[in-house]
């Protein structure tokens, strides 16, 4: 058992300060969710139109990630989280100024390009860094910081675009990445690392990672990866979790704004409280994981979420959604942080790369969630995708509990 004091504090430092990095991340994800209904009325479009500002995110996302995972692993993997936050501070400024819709959507690109070399490699630095048996639990610091991110995205989206219009949810943005990049930049000088790779170019690592190994190519990288039966079965949970789990949340503020009567900053705010149940959970997670082990987690967390996202699609009032998105909160991010650390460990090799495909997958997923969701609800309503999105989530639960329980038995999946 390793000793509670084996990351070392440099170690720790830099955690936290990529733990900026995942929130900024996920608050430029998720700030978009409440202006929806906004952004249809100013342009004049409708709903499942404007959430392209959604949609066109996570695809550009997921794209992305292909090339940011094999990039990290050559030119080290904190330098490129620093040069990523600092280009989505140039995306966030063209968001600022955009006077159309097309606009805005070429912006929210430059934000997803920039976004997609922030968590992976975050992921991925934390797991070249730290000693296997407390991945999981670091990796909750990390999570801690894209939990926070969803909780601010989803409120702050709402309250500005209310109280001083949807430009000055990027005018937020534009400075929260200047200052993270910042921040992250000071780190990496610490460590001794210039921002622009030299001729020869060495992976920053802590005193505590594994040694760098040669890599193969992109291509075989990704072959070696893609081609195992359970690295497939993990990206194709992936896929699912983000359909139902991200893309699906896009439209739960919408659904209490028009069904229920909210405002969007009310609706914002009760929907971050998902955000926060993910905090409760990252507060807790190390005891949690000690309890319940990797098939627990996934198997509760998946009937929380499939349980409170019914009760938030049929209930008549708005006070039992306030629990319902904090608890489905809570429940999903039980199951994504179990997803985060079976990702981590599908190459250990290349652990860049496979992140990346892991969070591609995700983000594939969830942009397809997004505009099946927004399609879905004018022809069978709301509520009714927002609960089919959490049947579908207990029930990936469970067979990924049982895929794990295969991964450890005798015969394993290869």
């Amino acid at each position: 058992m390793t000793s509670p004091d084996s990351v070392s504090a440099a170690t720790r430092r830099s955690i936290f300060l990529l733990s900026t990095a995942t929130f900024s991340s996920m608050v430029g994800q998720r700030i978009c969710d409440a202006m929806l209904p906004e952004l249809s009325r100013v342009f004049s479009v409708g709903l499942a139109q404007a959430a392209q500002v959604v949609s066109v995110f996570a695809i550009t996302y997921g794209i992305a990630q292909l090339f940011f995972g094999p990039l990290g692993d050559r030119m080290g993997k904190y330098r490129i989280v620093t040069l990523s936050a600092f280009f989505c501070s140039v995306g966030s400024l063209v968001a600022v100024l955009a006077g159309s819709l097309d606009v805005l959507l070429f912006a929210r690109l430059l934000m997803a390009v920039g976004a997609a070399g922030l968590i992976p490699l975050a992921m991925a630095w934390v797991g070249d860094s730290v000693p296997t048996d407390r991945l999981q639990e670091m990796l909750t610091r990390t999570g801690l910081g894209s939990t926070l991110g969803l909780v601010i995205g989803q409120l702050l989206g709402g309250l500005l675009t209310d109280a001083l219009g949807w430009r000055w949810c990027f005018v937020f943005m534009t400075v929260l990445f200047t200052v993270v990049g910042t921040l992250l930049y000071t780190d990496l000088r610490r460590q001794g690392v210039t921002l622009l790779p030299q001729r020869a170019v060495v992976v920053p690592q802590a005193a505590d990672a594994v040694q760098p190994v040669v890599l193969p190519g992109f291509v075989k990288q990704a072959m070696i990866i893609v081609t195992g039966s359970w690295s497939r079965t993990v990206l194709l949970m992936a896929v699912v979790e983000g359909a139902v789990g991200f893309g699906v949340l896009a439209i739960w503020a919408t659904h209490l704004h028009q069904r229920l009567g909210l405002s969007l900053s009310m609706a914002g705010a009760v929907v971050a409280l998902y955000g926060l149940g993910g905090m409760l959970y990252m507060f807790m997670g190390r005891n949690l994981i000690a309890r319940f082990g990797q098939q627990g987690l996934v198997i509760w967390g998946g009937a929380i979420v499939g349980v409170c996202a019914c009760v938030l699609a049929f209930t008549p009032h708005w006070l039992p959604a306030i629990p319902a998105s904090l608890f489905a909160g809570f429940g999903f991010f039980m199951f994504h942080n179990t997803m985060q650390a079976t990702a981590t460990g599908m190459a250990p090799e290349a652990r860049g790369t496979a992140v990346s495909l892991f969070s591609s997958f995700l983000f594939l997923g969830q942009s397809i969630g997004v505009v099946l969701a927004a399609s879905l609800m004018d022809r069978i309503g709301s509520s009714v995708v927002i609960a089919g999105a959490g049947v579908v989530m207990a029930l990936e639960g469970v067979f990924f509990a049982w895929a794990l329980g295969r991964r450890t038995s005798p015969v394993t999946m290869q």
